[in-house]
């Protein structure tokens, strides 16, 4: 008997329609409706009643239901061992933009080795264009960075998003939003300034320059960075302004080295994607650990400085 036939019948008599389970299955809907009619020839037992309102269970289909989840409990605890025994060694490569390692990275790892302490991670730094291009090179096995990915080898899923400010040294002439002045007004003030950002053509980098367009700043001073730590040591010097999630620097906002420029519109938040190639099983495993360790992340920095997607 074909174990995906019977999951199949599964999600139909959970979801009481074959469109629906197909698209949960990622599949079309005649499809599922082969599987089901190939399920019933060799059980020699109709499994499912039609009606207006969708499908229900016969009787047999019930009892076939409950041997059904029965096998499919038992599969997945047998799979869960053996990915388990699997993850216990080898190599898995990792790629991550510097505000993840800057944030929750690098506790994600010590939760992987902690779950895998036989498991050897390989860590990359770079951007997020040339992460996702090593991704798809198939030179990396799972990447953490800013963009849902649309390619039919790689799955991908939006862990959190920080909320971004306009950051300046403690000592900066960039004021806040006044009270007498428009935000078209205030804006243009800012694009007086430097602004700093992250790299060229990044996500962060578009979105600030379609903020600062939107207010018929065109001419912007951006300067493009593509290290954190640059990035805020150049802040912390009067370099410029930078657009930023606090989180990453909340030590400093709190010592009075950098301010906020409360007020201002801000660039949307830094969105944290996970990326990974399918039927990599080390990856599919660690995704899991992530979306653990993000939650914790969260809750450390406080409600407003970070904002959970999974």
């Amino acid at each position: 008997m074909n174990l995906k036939f019977l999951e199949t019948f599964i999600w139909v008599a959970k979801l009481h329609s074959f469109s629906l389970a197909a698209d949960k299955l990622h599949s079309t809907q005649a499809a599922i409706s082969s599987r089901i009619s190939v399920l019933e020839q060799e059980l020699g037992s109709k499994l499912f009643k039609r009606d207006p309102k969708g499908v229900t269970l016969t009787r047999a289909g019930e009892r076939v239901l409950q041997h059904a989840e029965q096998v499919s409990r038992s599969m997945a605890e047998l799979y869960a061992s053996l990915q388990d025994e699997n993850l216990a060694a080898g190599t898995i490569r990792i790629g991550a933009m510097d505000s993840a390692i800057h944030s929750w990275f690098v506790d994600f790892v010590a939760e992987a080795t902690h779950h895998y302490p036989n498991l050897d991670i390989e860590v990359t730094s770079d951007t997020a264009l040339n992460l996702n291009e090593q991704l798809r090179r198939g030179t990396l096995d799972l990447v953490i960075q800013t963009d849902m990915i649309r390619d039919e080898t790689i799955r991908s899923v939006e862990l959190l998003e920080l909320p971004v400010s306009w950051i300046a040294a403690a000592g900066s002439n960039m004021q806040p939003m006044q009270a007498d002045e428009t935000m078209t007004a205030a804006l243009r003030r800012l694009g007086a300034e430097r602004l700093i950002t992250y790299s060229r053509h990044s996500r962060p980098h578009q979105d600030l320059l379609r903020l600062m367009q939107s207010y018929g700043v065109a001419e912007a001073r951006v300067s493009c960075v593509n290290s954190l730590a640059a990035m805020i040591q150049l802040t912390r010097t009067g370099f410029g302004v930078a657009a930023l999630p606090p989180a990453l620097v909340a030590d400093l906002l709190e010592k009075g080295v950098l301010r906020r420029l409360d007020g201002l519109e801000t660039p949307p938040p830094l969105p944290f994607v996970i990326a990974w190639r399918t039927g990599t099983n080390r990856a599919e495993n660690l995704v899991d650990i992530a979306a653990q360790t993000v939650r914790k992340f969260a809750e450390r920095v406080g409600e407003g400085a970070a904002r959970l997607i999974v």
